[in-house]
C-alpha cells in the first residue's frame, strides 16, 4: 500500500535525493535554467515553487531562515530575496516552465529543459542591478 508516500524516489537513497534536490534548485535559481530528465524536472517542480511563493510573500527573517534551510547557499537566498522572487509579485504561481527536449543519448531517458517564467527579464533587472552596485561606489 502507498499510505503517506508522496513524491518520486528517483532510485536514490532519501539523503541523496534530498541532496540532488538542492542542488538542482540552487542552479536553477544561480543560472535560471538547467536541463534533466522529465522525473527529476516535475519533482523539482514541487520543491522549488513554494520557495519562490514563500519569497515573494514576505521579506522576513524566518522566511529567510526557512529558505537557506532548503537551499543552504547565502548567496541564493539573497538573490532570491532581492531579484527573482519580486519579479514574481503579482503571479499566483506556475514560476517554472518545464520544455521537453527529445532523449538522452546513453540510456534514451526523456530530456528536459526546467527554466523559470520570464528568465530574460531576470537577467536583464539583475545585470542593471549589479550596474548600478557597481556604478555607486
Amino acid at each position: 500500500m502507498r499510505h503517506n508516500n508522496v513524491g518520486k524516489g528517483l532510485s536514490r537513497s532519501s539523503s541523496h535525493r534530498k541532496a540532488m534536490l538542492r542542488n538542482m534548485m540552487v542552479s536553477a535559481l544561480r543560472h535560471g535554467s538547467i536541463k534533466t530528465t522529465v522525473a527529476k524536472a516535475k519533482e523539482l517542480r514541487r520543491f522549488l515553487e513554494p520557495i519562490i511563493t514563500i519569497a515573494k510573500r514576505n521579506d522576513t527573517v524566518h522566511a529567510r531562515r526557512l529558505i537557506f534551510d532548503r537551499l543552504r547557499d547565502r548567496d541564493m537566498v539573497s538573490k532570491l530575496f532581492i531579484a527573482i522572487a519580486p519579479l514574481y509579485k503579482d503571479r499566483p504561481g506556475g514560476y517554472l516552465r518545464i520544455l521537453k527536449c527529445g532523449w538522452r543519448s546513453g540510456d534514451k531517458a526523456p530530456v528536459a529543459y526546467v527554466q523559470l517564467v520570464d528568465y530574460e527579464n531576470l537577467v536583464d533587472q539583475t545585470e542593471s542591478t549589479l550596474n548600478l552596485d557597481e556604478s555607486s561606489e
